[in-house]
């Protein structure tokens, strides 16, 4: 199965994902936990380049086709050999991330952005995804009282920025909602992990 797991800055997915990962390892699943941007040596390159802070003269086009790019290169060289080896994927973000930062956000639009990923992926979409849903001020202040988690350049971006982002992926879950499943965010990271698991559990039973 692919799970991805979706969200705004701050939403705990990434923190979520270990833990599951774990938890479902330790029940004898066998697990890869990877992400996006990056995941293998030439999508972790491309990530520092997207996420640099001091790339702020980088277009909108540009990085939506960088971010093409690196997943087309996780795809094929960890996803895709990982779920023909039975294997359960858990992925920190895929394309719905581009659909809502650089389709609705940035303002290229879902559908373009939607194109240029259906190139990269050809049809390979995740069986399950996880949206965890918090309010892009709540989020954004878990990230600035957050010392350990790394600072990128979408931090640097706006209140309304993030605000375009959140209602993007409002419409994906109603777009979608045969493959996207809501989470509640905003409680403590024990009963957010609980409403994930159970909704992996769900599936892959």
């Amino acid at each position: 199965m692919f799970i991805t797991f979706e969200g705004g800055e701050g939403a705990g997915k990434t923190t979520i994902l270990k833990r599951l990962a774990q938890r479902l390892t330790e029940e004898g699943y066998q697990v890869l936990a990877t992400r996006e941007p990056g995941g293998i040596p030439i999508a972790e390159s491309i990530r520092d380049v997207i996420l640099d802070t001091k790339n702020t003269m980088m277009d909108a086009r540009t990085e939506a086709l960088l971010y093409a790019a690196a997943r087309r290169q996780h795809l094929v060289e960890k996803v895709k050999p990982a779920l023909e080896a039975g294997k359960v994927v858990l992925c920190d973000r895929f394309v719905d991330s581009s659909l809502a930062y650089q389709g609705a956000a940035r303002g290229l639009g879902v559908e373009e952005v939607f194109q240029i990923n259906q190139f990269a992926i050809q049809n390979h979409m995740p069986d399950l995804t996880l949206f965890f849903d918090i309010d892009p001020e709540a989020g954004l202040q878990r990230v600035m009282t957050n010392k350990e988690r790394e600072q990128n350049r979408l931090d640097l971006e706006s209140l309304a920025f993030h605000q375009q982002v959140y209602e993007a992926y409002q419409q994906l879950l109603q777009e979608f909602p045969n493959r996207i499943e809501r989470i509640d965010a905003k409680f403590d990271i024990i009963k957010v992990e609980e409403q994930a698991y159970n909704k992996i559990k769900a599936h892959l039973t």
